[in-house]
Order: structure tokens, then C-alpha cells, then sequence
């Protein structure tokens, strides 16, 4: 028992210790705030270099609504009680055509008494960001109480799931399903890839579950193909965020980018938050992979336009 409490302040203080002490890479950050200058609404960007353990930071511990990025917690949550024993992804589950849950995913069109399991729903939630499956998942973990107390666990002071949680309605009011700064859930996303997230086996599976996204148009439109990356995305209205790994070949590098207040509320190609996460994202791919010659196609603007989500 003295040992576990040990390993967990270690890993607690290494955390924080994260989150406050790295080194700052001006030249970047300069070229991200001026990418976000002028922009209609709030924005928060953290990138961190994982092999020059250098950072760049725009109000990255402001707190900004997760929308669906909120699942990469709930994500944590579900592997850290497999670990426990208390689920298995091989867990056989049956639909309820009760749990419909509209927007983004796939579940809500199953028939009603389909047998599915876990890795379905943790599948689904990550990559196609199904809503009826992430909240099923939610569901399994003892709700948002228990995923909270997980995220102060791991040192995060912000990163909170706030729909369908007790005692933060208010926060719910203020930032919906979850919230987090873009400091934060970076960090969650380094510690998987270091594999220091859960255990080793969790952080492996979690990451190849995120290597997945359906949702390609937006920062990972600027990354080569070719070229692993994980990520999440998350939009409302008047919030659009994303979180992404990408496994350059000089280096990984990770990135959040996060906006709130948003003037522009449309769901077109052209929203003025997913040209922002574009841009940014080209931007960090140049700057990172100087050599690199590659560019997106010209026709996949064409490939994209008009995709409803």
C-alpha cells in the first residue's frame, strides 16, 4: 500500500511539474499569436515538443468547453476501471433503443436488443464521436463523479465532465458537457503516448483507439497521410476545439487548439474556427518539418465541401 501511494504522488507531482516547467519556444509562439490574431472569438492554443520538450502557450490554462473531446476522459476512465477489474472490453452489452442519443455516431441507428460490447462503444465513441455510445460509456463508469475524481487524481484542476454530474450544473450551464484548458488535456494525450497513462497496455490500446478519427478535414486535412497521428475533435456552436499527436518523423509533437464565444456559428467548410485549426496546423507541420515538401491535394477541398456532421 506504501508503495501504490508513493508511485501515485510521483506521478501526480510529475504531472503537475509538467504543467509548469517547460521551456518556452518564443519563435512559435509569436507565429501562433499572430495566426490567431483577429479572430472572432476566444482563443487557446498549447503545443509541446516532445523531443525538445520546448512549449508554446496562448491562454493555454483558460477553461474552454471540451463538446466531444470531453470523451478522451471518459476514454481514461473506462481503461483505468478495466485495470481494476471492474469492466473487460470483451463485456457483452444490449442496445436499448432508449439510449438514442442524437448528433454525431452511429449507435443511435442500431436496432433495438443488438448485442454489442465495450470495445464497440469505446471504438465508436473515439473515432466516429458517437454520442448514445459515449454516454453509455459514461454510464458504465459510475458517471462524470467518478471520471472527475480520476481526472484530480492524474494533478488536472479543470479537466471535469459536467453533464449528468452531480453538483456541477452550473458548470454545465457555463461550458456543457465538459471542460477543460488546453494545457490540460494536452497532457493527457503525452502521458498516453509515453505510455505512462493507466499502464502501458491501456496507454498502447487508447492510442490506436484515437489513431482513428473520422474526422479528417479539419487539423489532420494538413498532416501527411502517411504520417500517425491521434486525435479528438470537438465542436457546438460556438465552440470548436481539437486535440492531436502527430508522430513526425523529426519528432512528436502535440497540440491543442480551443475557441470559445465564437461569432461564426456555421457548420461549413469555411467556419472561421476550422480555418484557424487549419492554419495553425500547417503551421506547425512547416515549422516542425521544415524539409517536408508535402501540401495537401488540390482537390481535397473539393473531396470535403459540404459534409454535413
Amino acid at each position: 500500500m506504501k508503495t501504490k501511494i508513493l508511485l501515485s504522488f510521483v506521478f501526480i507531482f510529475s504531472c503537475q511539474f509538467f504543467m509548469s516547467a517547460q521551456d518556452t519556444d518564443k519563435i512559435l509562439e509569436n507565429g501562433l499569436a499572430e495566426l490567431a490574431q483577429g479572430f472572432e472569438g476566444d482563443v487557446g492554443i498549447y503545443v509541446y515538443n516532445l523531443k525538445t520538450q520546448k512549449e508554446a502557450a496562448i491562454n493555454a490554462d483558460t477553461i474552454f468547453p471540451t463538446a466531444s473531446i470531453v470523451k478522451v476522459p471518459i476514454l481514461i476512465e473506462v481503461f483505468n476501471q478495466i485495470k481494476a477489474g471492474k469492466l473487460h472490453l470483451k463485456d457483452t452489452l444490449i442496445y436499448d433503443a432508449k439510449r438514442v442519443y442524437g448528433g454525431s455516431g452511429l449507435m443511435q441507428f442500431y436496432k433495438d436488443s443488438t448485442v454489442t460490447d465495450l470495445r464497440t462503444l469505446v471504438s465508436l465513441m473515439i473515432t466516429m464521436s458517437d454520442n448514445t455510445t459515449s454516454l453509455w460509456c459514461q454510464e458504465l463508469v459510475g458517471g462524470g463523479l467518478a471520471i472527475n475524481k480520476t481526472m484530480a487524481d492524474l494533478g488536472l484542476k479543470h479537466t471535469r465532465v459536467n453533464s449528468r454530474t452531480e453538483g456541477r450544473t452550473e458548470d454545465w450551464e457555463t461550458y456543457g458537457w465538459g471542460q477543460t484548458t488546453p494545457r490540460e488535456m494536452a497532457s493527457l494525450l503525452i502521458q498516453m503516448r509515453e505510455r505512462t497513462l493507466v499502464d502501458e497496455a491501456a496507454s498502447d490500446e487508447m492510442y490506436r483507439i484515437m489513431g482513428n478519427s473520422f474526422y479528417t478535414d479539419y487539423s489532420l486535412s494538413q498532416i501527411p497521410p502517411y504520417v500517425q497521428t491521434a486525435a479528438k475533435q470537438g465542436m457546438v456552436n460556438k465552440s470548436r476545439s481539437e486535440l492531436v499527436m502527430v508522430n513526425a518523423p523529426s519528432g512528436d509533437y502535440v497540440f491543442y487548439i480551443a475557441t470559445k464565444n465564437n461569432a461564426d456559428e456555421s457548420w461549413g467548410f469555411n467556419n472561421k474556427a476550422w480555418e484557424l485549426q487549419r492554419a495553425i496546423s500547417a503551421y506547425l507541420w512547416n515549422y516542425f518539418e521544415p524539409e517536408s515538401d508535402w501540401k495537401h491535394a488540390a482537390g481535397f477541398v473539393d473531396l470535403v465541401t459540404g459534409l454535413k456532421y
